[in-house]
């Protein structure tokens, strides 16, 4: 009888471990490890949120969200704006900003509009294995959304690439739903840049706000170099693995179902997590904006923790009130512009000398590198080493990583490279008026 006493008691104790463990995780403890991000890298992300609130306007002289004495954009210099009724159902809204300030060429996606079916149909245009694309898994609806903004817009991209010059670069930044599609509008840019004017690849980049998980691990890893992921603490859509067509589809309630999939993910291995090719992630560099902590009460002075993981790659959903509330743009934009404001003045207490900068700049480039290097170490399918492409101004690598490069290269190689027109052949069809048209039922492998 004692035995059995024993075990009851033993049982009870790692249940309520494990129970306050979840209930008091929080989501700064996601990025308690990494690095405060430096106010240079972190500059461009509170402006391109206006650009994303842009989209959500109809006149930009007068605003409906002004920015309190922040970056105001200048309505000649948007080049288009496409609505709903333009879109077709393919993707969200988006413009296209010419940023003469900055030298960005600017494409800005909306995030998820909850009274569109359209949108819907595009989240929920998936199934984990069904899209591979340039060695990894992405999402099927998201990449048919990008591929088609793409071969709408390429001609107008290209021709303000040649028109600006080379000093001009181009930025995919979209919130939400359009964060996955500006990600994977990034990745395609990144594979056919000879479409573009031959940019260069460091000439090319992506901000995901509130990013939905839209590629597998080893993408997500080797686009970080030119994909930039930005979350506000406790946010949910990052952290949440289960694929998006069954949290829509589902009978319960959010709050229901999220505690759900944070009692199933806690019994799921870390190593089965990087064993599944399926899984998908939020891709790129992350910046976590953290501003709550441990049984303290109200917001904080934001600060922003910056780093490229490959293990807990923000696995554990946060059993938060404010887990759909920092989801929003807005509040996004305002903690971002708070935490710049407050990274540029400790600077100007200490400012770096320009020697330390350029330190600072090899860093993110060694992390980058790092992060590769770490994601082959752990066996996470279809991890591509470190290549030079990617690592121009780097010390070189040594002869072992070399070998694993190529050895790396030719596997990829033999997975296939996508071809522009091949991907635009398999996604879309021509009607009887000759106008391209998405394919209902397709599966594509490239």
């Amino acid at each position: 009888m004692s035995v059995f006493c024993g075990l009851e008691c033993v049982v009870c104790l790692g249940c309520s471990r494990w129970a306050w463990k979840r209930l008091t995780y929080i989501g700064s403890y996601d990025s308690e490890s990494w690095p405060p991000a430096s106010p240079d890298e972190f500059e461009p992300i509170p402006r391109l949120c206006r650009a994303i609130l842009a989209v959500y306007e109809e006149d930009l002289s007068q605003p409906r969200f002004p920015p309190p004495g922040g970056y105001q954009m200048n309505p000649s210099w948007v080049i288009k704006r496409v609505a709903y009724d333009q879109t077709g159902g393919n993707c969200p809204p988006y413009l296209i900003y010419v940023d003469h300030g900055h030298k960005e060429i600017i494409l800005a996606l909306r995030g998820l509009n909850l009274a569109r079916e359209s949108d819907y149909k595009v989240l929920l245009d998936n199934r984990l294995g069904r899209q591979m694309f340039d060695g990894g898994y992405v999402h099927h609806g998201l990449l048919k959304a990008a591929t088609w903004i793409l071969k709408r817009e390429g001609e107008t991209l290209r021709d303000l690439l040649e028109d600006l010059g080379s000093d001009y670069k181009l930025v995919f930044v979209g919130h939400s739903l359009g964060s996955g599609i500006a990600a994977l509008m990034t990745i395609v840019v990144v594979n056919h840049r000879d479409k573009f004017g031959g940019i260069p690849r460091n000439k090319v980049q992506c901000y995901a706000i509130a990013p939905t998980r839209c590629m597998s691990l080893n993408l997500a890893v080797k686009y970080a170099d030119v994909i930039n992921s930005v979350i506000l603490q406790d946010d949910f859509l990052p952290r949440t693995a289960t694929p998006l067509e069954d949290i829509f589809g589902s009978i319960f309630c959010l709050p229901c179902l999220l505690f759900m999939i944070c009692l199933r993910d806690t019994f799921i291995p870390e190593k089965r997590k990087l064993n599944d090719t399926r899984r998908l992630y939020a891709p790129g560099r992350m910046y976590h904006i953290v501003e709550r902590k441990f049984c303290r009460c109200g917001r904080y002075p934001p600060e922003v923790r910056t780093a490229i993981p490959v293990e807990g790659r923000f696995e554990h959903i946060v059993l938060s009130c404010n887990t759909t509330s920092d989801h929003g743009i807005l509040w996004i934009e305002r903690e971002a512009r708070k935490a710049l404001e407050l990274m540029k003045e400790s600077a100007v207490v200490t400012t770096p000398p320009p020697q330390l900068k350029m330190e600072r700049k090899l860093s993110l480039e060694q992390e980058h590198r790092y992060a590769l290097e770490r994601a082959v170490t752990l066996n996470v399918l279809h991890a591509v080493a470190p290549s030079e492409e990617s690592f121009e101004g780097t010390e070189p690598p040594s002869a072992a990583s070399h070998n694993q490069s190529e050895a790396t290269s030719c596997n990829s190689t033999k997975s296939g490279r996508a071809n522009w027109d091949e991907l635009v052949d398999k996604l879309f069809t021509r009607n009887a008026s000759g106008d391209l048209v998405l394919k209902k039922d397709i599966k594509v492998d490239v």
